[in-house]
């Protein structure tokens, strides 16, 4: 449908509105720090965070429209690409940096300071967005009508009904709305489960589904063939492998579990098998997948960067379109090169030269991959912390064997850790921005602009957060368990001290392997893999709602289409309506209010009362989705 030769995006090259302008900036840098610090709290306490793009994009559409009385929806998209900077940043950040503080509190080091964590977080940012650059024009312009960029779709999509008003926005709001709502209900006040599990006794397995709207609404964005590729790996890690785990583990220890399959089983359940060792075949099949992709990609990544050289004389060219201006490559390569060298030289960060190289190599692969992954199955469900886990193996391997052992050695890693892995963030991040103004008609400079200038004033902030959060909780704390972190560290442990469950790995790689063979698409199985079922399971929900929507008979094209679109600024209403309240309970959180408003434990709702109610509420849900796609009544001029 979308012919990439010929797309036109909503405000055409020839037009020039205002994009970066102070306005834009100074929203954007607040929108950076406040998203960045809730996000990392609520990622520390739940090992999640919630996407800031299309949050951000409402929230400049409402001041920008509304209140500043302007009229630019290219200056509200610098805005949501400054602002959701502060949200990628932080996820990148909490997954890793704390377990420096745990390794402190354990009695190993000295804390971090200020300046070590605003250096590294500094660096991972740019250096994900100079990345992602050169790849620009071969991942949003050349497969733009391959890969959806769910979010970043949805994004551009709340612009252009603000923008427009009328039925669309009444569509997206409506959907902004039920979401807020469905989110406080399941989240604020807990009255009902945000999770339903189903369980058969004598077998190990377990099926259930999350609650969410806004996961609901990627599988529709993202369609039934992908949410299907993901549930398959959901289905085959959570009814095939920790079935087979607790069959033939039975009361034998195997690392990195501490007590017997069967006790770990008895106590946790399916979720408990998973945390121990199927989130360590999952990071094995990812990185096999971040492989093979990569390895498919090459010829496109060499034609790009072939394409980028070729067009550096005429970068300043004035013929140039507006829509396809970007940073110099001579800009970004000497950036590139200066951000390398400075790791290697700043004392704050513990990486020698040959850490610096690694930083280099898999900070390009895995923001390739990123960027890629962002653009089938959306930024919220970019699996950050897996890359990380892939990287952290191999960054610590190489570490060890070249003699940087002991509490030196695994701060290095870490460090090596938390660059790629907000690398890898940033990227996917800048992806979804880029192809929203790219959609809407964007100059690319200046959103590459706004991303660096996010990315400066979250890394700012997101030290003296950390340190706030640490000193108020403590990571690994019952606040603040920190749970991706504390994975980082017994990693990094666990290949230092040579008992590294290997064997898991290469379970995970050798899947990957398999699926790739046979011809199924391999990252988004390795996600499914990697993921909770539950999760997997609400994608594919939408999924199976946007399959109906595409199959409906009896209609003209036009009003299929019609119905189809409508499902689409729907769902992106939802996406964003559940971020802005999840940011709002973050916020609320972090003043202890979220236990005045748990309703749950007050009125001693029962589990199965619970679980009815969540049920309950996600058929409501899939019928408001309904209700606004195939129910709507549509005017003649629609």
């Amino acid at each position: 449908m979308d012919n990439k030769n010929e797309f036109k995006p909503y405000v055409p090259a020839e037009k020039v509105t205002p994009e970066l302008t102070v306005t834009s900036i100074v929203m954007g840098i607040i929108l950076a720090v406040v998203f960045g610090a809730a996000n990392a709290y609520l990622g520390l306490r739940v090992g999640m965070t919630v996407s800031a793009s299309i949050p951000a994009a409402v929230i400049a559409m409402g001041v920008i429209r509304i209140i500043m009385r302007r009229n630019s929806i290219l200056e509200s998209n610098v805005v949501q690409t400054i602002g959701s900077a502060g949200e990628s940043l932080a996820a990148g950040a909490i997954f890793t940096l704390p377990a420096l503080f745990l390794w402190a509190a354990d009695g190993k080091m000295e804390k971090p300071d200020l300046l070590e964590i605003t250096l590294i977080a500094l660096i991972g940012g740019l250096l994900g967005v100079f990345f992602m650059i050169p790849l620009r024009n071969a991942l949003i312009v050349k497969e733009h009508g391959t890969l959806p960029y769910p979010e970043g779709k949805a994004c551009a999509e709340v612009l252009l009904a603000g923008e427009k008003g009328g039925s669309s926005a009444t569509t997206v709001f409506a959907g902004m709305g039920f979401a807020a709502l469905f989110k406080f209900i399941i989240d604020g006040l807990k009255l009902v489960s945000g999770e339903v599990s189903l369980r058969v006794k004598g077998f190990a397995g377990e099926i259930g589904t999350q609650i969410y709207p806004a996961v609901m609404s990627v599988g529709y964005i993202c369609g039934a063939r992908i949410s299907s590729f993901m549930f398959a790996g959901g289905i085959f890690s959570w009814l095939v492998l920790i079935p087979v785990i607790v069959l033939f583990g039975g009361d034998s220890v195997l690392y990195p579990g501490t007590t017997s399959i069967a006790e770990i089983f008895a106590a946790k359940g399916a979720s408990g098998i998973w945390s121990t060792y199927i989130r360590y075949i999952g990071a094995g099949a990812l990185a096999a997948g971040g492989i093979i992709s990569l390895v498919k990609s090459l010829p496109l990544i060499v034609k790009t960067f072939t394409g980028a050289m070729k067009n550096m004389k005429g970068s300043g060219s004035t013929s140039q379109l507006r829509t396809a201006k970007e940073i110099n490559i001579k800009i970004v390569i000497v950036a590139i090169i200066v951000l390398t060298v400075l790791i290697w030289l700043i004392p704050a960060i513990p990486v020698s030269l040959l850490g610096a190289f690694i930083i280099v190599i898999f900070g390009f692969f895995f923001a390739t991959v990123s960027s890629r992954m962002v653009g089938l199955v959306g930024s919220s469900n970019n699996p950050v912390s897996g890359m990380a886990i892939a990287t952290l193996l191999i960054a610590t391997l190489i570490l060890k064997i070249t003699g940087a052992t002991g509490i030196e050695g695994m701060c290095s890693a870490i460090a090596i850790g938390s660059v790629i892995c907000i690398v890898s963030a940033i990227a996917g991040d800048t992806s979804q921005d880029l192809k929203t103004g790219y959609i809407l008609g964007s100059t690319p400079k200046k959103q590459q602009i706004g991303e660096i200038a996010g990315v400066v004033a979250a890394a700012l902030a997101i030290g003296g957060t950390l340190y706030l959060l640490d000193s108020a909780w403590g990571f690994g704390s019952g606040e603040l368990a920190a749970p991706q972190a504390t994975l980082m560290k017994i990693i990094v442990e666990g290949v230092m001290d040579g008992n590294l469950p290997w064997g898991l790995v290469f379970i995970g790689v050798f899947i990957a392997v398999a699926v790739e063979i046979i011809g199924i698409p391999v990252l988004p199985f390795a996600i499914g893999v990697y993921l909770p079922v539950h999760l997997n399971a609400c994608i594919m929900v939408g999924g199976l709602i946007r399959l109906a929507m595409d199959k409906i008979k009896g209609k003209k094209a036009e009003h299929k289409e019609a119905i189809v679109n409508d499902g689409i600024l729907f769902c992106s209403g939802m996406i964003a309506g559940e971020g802005l309240v999840g940011i709002l309970l973050a916020l609320l959180a972090i003043f202890g209010v979220d236990k005045a408003l748990n309703l749950s434990k007050q009125l001693g709702i029962p589990a199965a009362v619970s679980d009815l109610g969540g049920l309950l509420l996600f058929a409501i849900i899939i019928l408001t989705v309904l209700k606004f796609t195939i129910w709507k009544k549509r005017d003649k001029k629609a």
